[in-house]
């Protein structure tokens, strides 16, 4: 019997630590050799590994060849229970150009705020995940947030209608046939 091996589907946070090796040139008191640390958004540890690199040889130029990871340790939340508002900083490249962006959500996650993002990036604006960099993340407060869509749910009267709910009939007065229509308006 075959197992069967599939790759997680959403993204998850890395903590990605690497640094340039020293080697004759360049000794450990060299600032070269300075230890970068990135927080990091990727579907497995192989592709936080390669976004490092990528990133770090455009930021430091610190190559893969001349530089080694130190570790790779995935960041869980530490308060997965509880609704959060989050702001996400990012840039994209369109069919146009290339875009700086804002967008709030409200998630039980960091990682769920940013599959929301990915969602809804690629829904309204058609752009795909390898064109989106993530700037800055952070949680906010109520009085922080800007977007309406996020500002509805931070009032204390606020409250969820079922406006059509089918009343439950009494077992003595049910029949399997009716001859009039149920009536959703109690």
């Amino acid at each position: 019997m075959t197992k069967t091996c599939t790759l997680p589907r959403h993204q998850s946070q890395y903590q990605v630590v690497g640094r340039f090796v020293p080697n004759a040139k360049y000794d450990e008191a060299n600032p070269q050799c300075k230890v970068y640390r990135m927080n990091l958004f990727a579907k497995n540890k192989v592709v936080a590994r390669s976004r490092f690199w990528y990133f770090v040889s455009r930021l430091c130029r610190v190559k893969k060849v001349n530089g080694q990871i130190i570790s790779v340790s995935q960041i869980s939340e530490k308060s997965p229970q509880r609704v959060k508002n989050f702001g996400i900083w990012f840039r994209y490249e369109s069919r146009t150009g290339t875009h700086n962006a804002y967008k709030e959500y409200r998630e039980l996650s960091l990682t769920a705020a940013v599959n929301a993002m990915y969602q809804d990036m690629a829904g309204r604006s058609r752009a795909k995940a390898c064109a989106i960099q993530i700037l800055e993340t952070k949680e906010l407060k109520a009085a922080d947030c800007k977007r309406p869509t996020v500002k509805q749910f931070h009032s204390s009267s606020i409250k969820f209608p079922l406006p059509h709910m089918i009343s439950k009939t009494p077992k003595a007065f049910k029949t399997t046939f009716k001859a009039a229509r149920p009536t959703t308006f109690c």
